[in-house]
């Protein structure tokens, strides 16, 4: 699709920084992650330009509070592109939206129960949660170095359920508040929105009827290599972008 325009769109998530927060260090999940944030910088620096937009679907910062989250949130400031980012299920410092936005660098954005413009595209998006319809245990490798329990855990009890029921209502609120007049049809989710074998799902038809071209997430970790997963169904195309997956390279989704 060409949007006439030089510049890229690249989508990365799962940052998990700590800034603000410096007892969270990520090396205790595998020696992958030991000084993530300088690997993450090196590569995003190598191919983003200023002109670029970058997505970040989610579990952006380990502060608990918003002034905790801060310096994480200055340091994606200071890299380049502009950033649109969702809520992950470890952002446990997003709390108003109103608060968010009274303290957002100039160069970060963020999308809840609304759309992102930016140029000919349009971005979606919302958290998600786990569904009944698929799992992921199968391509999930058990870390034999990470000293705690692993970052992503699946949960289909009752409680689970409802908090899934309340995410699909807001993306489609998000959706709704897409323009329709734009060329490219973004949406982010934190959560998977599909399994890895692209069965339909109650997320996958949600983004069908709207019309959606990309769909981009993270959440997923220690994810085995050389298993095929995701890729385009009816039209969609699906990324899985959790940083540890890229190795910390940002993946270019449109450019």
């Amino acid at each position: 699709m060409d949007l006439s325009y030089n510049m890229a769109i690249w989508a990365i998530a799962d940052f998990h920084l700590s800034f603000g927060v410096p007892n969270k260090l990520m090396d205790v999940f595998g020696e992958k992650w030991k000084d993530h944030a300088a690997k993450i910088e090196a590569a995003w620096r190598e191919v983003v330009s200023p002109e670029d937009l970058v997505l970040i679907p989610g579990d952006i910062s380990w502060g608990m509070h918003l002034e905790e989250a801060l310096p994480d949130l200055l340091w994606i400031d200071k890299l380049p592109g502009t950033k649109v980012m969702i809520r992950g299920n470890h952002d446990y410092w997003w709390g108003s939206l109103s608060k968010i936005k009274s303290i957002l660098p100039p160069s970060c954005h963020v999308i809840q129960n609304d759309s992102f413009k930016w140029k000919n595209a349009i971005i979606a998006g919302a958290r998600g949660w786990d569904s009944p319809e698929f799992g992921f245990n199968g391509i999930i490798e058990v870390s034999k170095t990470a000293s705690t329990k692993p970052l992503t855990e699946e949960d289909h009890s009752q409680d689970s359920l409802k908090v899934y029921r309340r995410e699909l209502g807001r993306l489609e609120m998000s959706l709704r508040a897409m323009d329709p007049a734009a060329q490219m049809r973004i949406v982010m989710t934190h959560y998977p929105p599909i399994g890895a074998d692209l069965k339909d799902s109650e997320v996958s038809r949600l983004l069908e009827k709207y019309g959606v071209n990309v769909c981009v997430f993270g959440h997923l970790h220690n994810v085995k290599q050389g298993i095929p997963l995701f890729g385009e169904h009816h039209g969609i195309r699906y990324y899985l972008t959790a940083c540890d997956y890229l190795n910390f390279i940002p993946l270019k989704i449109f450019g």
